[in-house]
């Protein structure tokens, strides 16, 4: 694997296992929500991470690759929390931040990891 691969990949896992991280913390200690349980809310958000794990876990591109729209879904509640509760902001930007790094460094490791080959 190249050095600009490894870097790629190295971006993106720290983009989706910090996402692993940030959801149950926001949502279970830092700012649980009021209107539904939050174990439901953490558990609604992390659930669509369990699909492309398999498949990070073994470092395959085209999981890096296509795993660039679910962090679609990430930056888009990300987005709608900053913009809607001003409270949550510092906590969606974070979200916002680690869906982009799932986004970017997948899509290159996808990128670089293929002209490996």
């Amino acid at each position: 694997m190249s050095p600009r691969a490894r870097r790629a990949r190295l971006v993106a896992l720290c983009g989706y296992f910090g996402l692993w991280v940030l959801i149950p913390a926001w949502y279970l200690a830092l700012s649980p929500p009021e209107m539904i349980p939050p174990a439901v809310a953490a558990g609604l958000l992390l659930f669509p991470l369990l699909f492309p794990l398999p498949g990070i876990l073994r470092g395959r591109p085209y999981t890096f690759a296509w795993n660039g729209f679910l962090a679609m879904i990430y930056f888009g509640h990300g987005v709608s929390e900053a913009w809607t509760i001003p409270e949550d902001r510092a906590l969606a930007l974070l979200e916002i931040a680690l869906s982009q790094m799932m986004l970017w460094g997948g899509a290159l490791y996808a990128r670089f990891s293929n002209r490996d080959h």
